[in-house]
């Protein structure tokens, strides 16, 4: 006998939020989706970073009727060029550029903050009939015929499937007893908005200099996101610093190629860190997002990949639905761990790469990196095969990151 009970979602962020109106989308108001996460609690969002979202995951928006909300707001990468120096270098050429489309009109990302998206979110997902709970997954018992869930409220929840989608110190990955495999960097991500003379005219910088990438990302308006990697103690030096200090490192990282700069907001340090968790699923539990993996920043794929998740859980629960099968179901939570758990495992071996590749004082590495970097600027067919990788579409894509709805 099927069990299509209800499905609660723990953690209503981006990747909880989207992949409740996803569930909505292909499963209709017949099955209850309940997202609970005390943060929905906090209108509007005070999230200060931005994200990149690629061109699938920004297909998958569309998909789910919620980037029309944000639209307007959003900034398309039109150009991006990285660059390989040191710190105290007077210039820093282009080793490589990556413009161009993935479709004709269609950018191969768009920035956006995540505060916007989070609330066009959360509108939608109230517009949808969606049960948004302002308060935690307290516990759960998973049988072999459901799933209680009970919140922090006392409520219970009779489920057929629990989703952990409560971000890196999962407390529902934790109960679940699913290890993670991984390490801390000795590096923290630096982020801050600044506002610029001139315009940007969409393109992203990526520096990669000794201590890691800075990275200048393009917002709507003359204002760029700055993502700065630092080893953990000049980190934590450098946002003590006063207002007046702080500016002048980070405009000499940043340079005056758009004018005057200046500080938007307070910088924050974020620890970076790598792990895969040893099972993405359990007894009716499905990980996604950060609860099921977190990645280096360096290649900004960070949230994607949770997006990618989501995609891949809908479809597969979906699928079920049609096919009146148990949406919690171990079969059907497995095909998801197939789906997903190598691509993060490859996309996690790359970062590791890419960053110790890059975030190092030896000449000897530099010199070999300038060169493939060149070669790569010089190969259109692997430059245009990178631009899809980076913009999700390679590979077997779920139906939502290829803007298809469920």
């Amino acid at each position: 006998m099927s069990v299509q009970g209800s499905i609660v979602i723990g953690g209503g962020a981006f990747a909880g939020l989207a992949l409740a109106l996803a569930l909505r989308q292909g499963l209709g108001p017949e099955i209850p989706v309940i997202v609970a996460d005390p943060a929905l609690a906090t209108r509007p969002s005070r999230d200060p970073r931005a994200t990149a979202i690629v061109a699938a995951c920004r297909r998958l928006f569309e998909a789910i009727g919620a980037w029309d909300d944000v639209r307007s707001e959003t900034q398309p990468i039109l150009d991006m060029v990285v660059t390989d120096s040191k710190l105290e270098d007077a210039t820093r050429p282009v080793f490589l550029n990556f413009a161009g489309d993935v479709a004709p009109g269609e950018p191969f990302a768009h920035m956006v903050e995540n505060r916007r998206l989070i609330d066009a979110l959360v509108v939608r997902a109230e517009a949808e009939g969606i049960d948004l709970r302002a308060t935690t997954v307290a516990s759960y018992d998973a049988r072999t015929e459901g799933i209680d869930v009970t919140l922090g409220d006392g409520s219970v929840i009779a489920a057929s499937l629990l989703v952990a989608a409560d971000g890196a110190r999962s407390k529902l990955r934790e109960r679940a007893g699913i290890a993670t495999h991984g390490w801390e960097y000795d590096q923290s991500g630096i982020v801050v908005t600044v506002g610029h003379e001139r315009d940007h005219e969409g393109r992203a910088e990526e520096h990669f200099l000794p201590a890691g990438p800075f990275a200048i990302l393009p917002l709507s308006g003359k204002r760029s996101s700055l993502v700065w990697t630092e080893r953990r103690a000049e980190a934590a030096r450098i946002i003590a610093l006063s207002d007046e200090e702080f500016h002048a490192e980070f405009e000499q990282r940043f340079g005056l190629h758009l004018g005057e700069v200046k500080a938007l907001d307070k910088p924050r340090a974020f620890p970076l860190s790598y792990f895969v968790a040893r099972s993405f699923i359990a007894t009716r539990l499905a990980l996604v997002g950060d609860a099921a993996h977190v990645i280096h920043p360096i290649a900004g794929q960070g949230l994607n990949m949770g997006l990618k998740d989501v995609a891949a859980l809908a479809e597969v629960v979906v699928d079920a639905a049609r096919l009146g099968m148990d949406l919690g179901a171990a079969d059907v939570l497995e095909r998801y761990q197939r789906w997903r758990r190598f691509d993060t495992m490859a996309m996690g071996v790359a970062t590791n790469s890419l960053n110790f590749l890059f975030s190092n004082q030896s000449t000897l590495l530099r010199t070999v990196r300038d060169i493939g970097l060149g070669l790569v600027d010089r190969a259109p067919p692997l430059k245009n095969l990178f631009i899809r990788q980076a913009a999700g579409l390679t590979g077997e894509v779920p139906r939502l990151l290829k803007g298809e709805a469920l």
